[in-house]
């Protein structure tokens, strides 16, 4: 039986969770208002590059997983917080959290990686053992497939299943 202390501590865990989920999707607005900000300012200095911009394929791509993920964890903490659920679906459901938090990281450094080596946006979804990469670019070239291909598996231990797709 799950006693009060550790029904505090999940309580909060998927708090901090959700909350830091949002604030990774909040500073892309934030930073959006204070460029405006600074723009308006420096009007005549600074020039808007458009090779920073992603598309707004790889920015839909973004924000379904970002869906799908809150909804995942939505679903999870109704388990946790659920007084009929068994010990064991407790568990498995805050395990279920903490892979879910590990795979938006590995994700997030996939997509920083692909960014300083290859210089391309990159959209990264990991599902289990399969990694699906989204490249923001014209060029479709084979060997740079196998390039990034590469890339992403030097960022994990075991061998996973890459397919790079290019979109613009």
């Amino acid at each position: 039986m799950i006693n009060k202390r550790s029904l505090w501590f999940l309580t909060l865990f998927s708090l901090i969770l959700v909350l830091s989920v949002y604030y990774i999707t909040m500073p892309s607005e934030l930073l959006m208002t204070t460029n405006n900000k600074n723009e308006e300012s420096q009007a005549k200095t600074v020039s808007a590059d458009d090779s920073d911009n992603e598309s707004a394929e790889l920015v839909a791509l973004r924000v379904e997983s970002e869906e799908q993920m809150l909804d995942e964890i939505n679903e999870l903490k109704t388990v946790l917080t659920d007084s009929k659920s068994s010990t064991e679906e407790k568990n498995q459901a805050f395990e279920k959290m903490q892979q879910l938090n590990q795979n938006r990281g590995q994700e997030e450094s996939v997509e920083k990686k692909i960014q300083s080596e290859h210089k391309l946006k990159a959209f990264v979804k990991i599902n289990g053992s399969d990694v699906s990469v989204v490249i923001d670019s014209t060029k479709h070239d084979k060997s740079l497939a196998n390039k990034i291909m590469r890339t992403v598996q030097s960022e994990f231990e075991t061998a996973v299943s890459v397919s790079v797709k290019f979109q613009k």
